[in-house]
């Protein structure tokens, strides 16, 4: 559950970029089939139900996200 802010795919491309010092190499092409042109939520539910609200952005996202990897390189697995 984000912000209600929408990002595209450059955008998240370029925290992530920022996040891991890195750069990530990509390719615009068309959509793939059954591809979504757009996706995104209203998070005033979350905020009328259980009053929580997101506090940070994109760029803290991507940097919590990146932290989480590089501690936990093989993800959930224990392997």
């Amino acid at each position: 559950l984000g912000t209600g802010t929408g990002y595209s795919v450059l955008q998240m491309i370029r925290a992530m970029e920022k996040a891991s010092g890195r750069e990530i190499k990509y390719k615009i092409t068309d959509r793939r089939e059954g591809d979504v042109a757009s996706c995104y939520a209203d998070p005033a539910l979350a905020e009328r139900e259980l009053g929580w609200k997101a506090a940070f952005g994109l760029d803290k996202m991507c940097e919590d996200l990146w932290q989480w990897q590089l501690q936990n390189p093989t993800g959930f697995s224990n392997n």
